[in-house]
């Protein structure tokens, strides 16, 4: 299993002399299994677009594509590249895309491709010579052939969002974007008119067992990569609730998981290649992972499973 990142930025794409070392794409990964000739695209970012590209490029001329997307969610810098990936043009295309339902009255295709409207760029959906299908993906365990295992945990973030942890021939590689660690939502102030010992202390065990699942869904995953966009300090100041994460946090569950390696993601878009130079020096030396090899995402660079 090959995994390539085409976009690791977070937010809104950053192109720019400041963030050509690690690159400004919005999220974007690659899964390739050789010995099949399977692909799976996790998320449908600015990076996508890239992708689309050099997969044109491989190809013979007219040839189509037949792969999988999977979308953690449907916040706009996730799905971006979407009108932009060269193979939905293509007569010989088929796409299967799965993502989780966020809203009851809009179905996921109606979501990704109300992008694609007169309102907002020059071609409709129906226009688009690929065929494609949308599959609703909720938290779950699913068989996705050629031996294939996919699981699904839902995560914390303002949407809904899917972690996904795949398995192929005892290999695991696992996902956590966008999200940040679970918390006691409850007034735990006893001077505070509104608090209620039951309802604080379910709170308390609510967010210990979500966290305690977590923790289970990484084990053992020979690659995990996590949204780490903000350090420890930015999000103990002003950053709970916004649905990521704070990365010595992220390595320290990473650890405590046992996971081999893992890849930082889903960088601030106020992040230097400078500065995320200096954190790679603060947080990825092996004196201080352990048995956890960690690095900061960079486009176009692989890791082999």
């Amino acid at each position: 299993m090959i995994v390539k990142f085409w976009g690791v930025r977070g937010s809104i794409p950053t192109p720019g002399c400041e963030t050509t070392k690690y690159g400004g794409n919005t999220v974007c990964i690659e899964m390739i299994f050789a010995d099949i000739q399977r692909r799976i695209i996790v998320d449908a970012g600015s990076g996508l677009r890239l992708l689309g590209d050099h997969l044109l490029a491989e190809h013979a001329a007219g040839e189509g594509l037949d792969t999988d997307i999977f979308l953690t969610h449907t916040h706009l810098d996730h799905i971006i590249g979407f009108p932009f990936f060269a193979p939905i043009f293509m007569p010989k295309t088929r796409l299967r895309i799965y993502g989780p339902v966020t809203c009851e009255t809009e179905s996921l295709e109606a979501v990704i491709g109300g992008q694609l409207s007169y309102r907002y760029f020059p071609v409709r959906q129906q226009e688009l010579a690929a065929q494609i299908d949308y599959i609703n993906l909720a938290e779950g365990h699913f068989d996705l052939g050629n031996d294939i295992r996919l699981s699904t945990k839902y995560l914390n973030h303002p949407l809904l969002c899917l972690g996904l942890r795949f398995e192929y021939e005892g290999q695991v590689y696992c996902t956590a974007y966008d999200t940040e660690p679970f918390q006691n939502l409850f007034v735990t102030d006893p001077q505070d008119p509104a608090f209620d010992a039951l309802m604080a202390h379910q709170g308390e065990v609510a967010a210990r067992e979500e966290n305690q699942r977590m923790a289970e869904f990484f084990a053992g995953a020979d690659l995990l990569i996590h949204d780490a966009q903000y350090t420890q300090q930015e999000y103990e100041a002003s950053r709970k609730g916004w649905g990521h994460s704070a990365m010595e946090s992220v390595i320290n569950t990473a650890q405590q998981s046992g996971v081999r390696t893992l890849a930082l993601l889903h960088h601030d878009p106020m992040r230097t290649d400078v500065q995320l130079d200096e954190l790679t020096q603060l947080l990825c030396d092996r004196r201080h992972t352990g048995d956890t090899d960690v690095f900061f995402a960079r486009e176009g660079i692989q890791v082999n499973i």
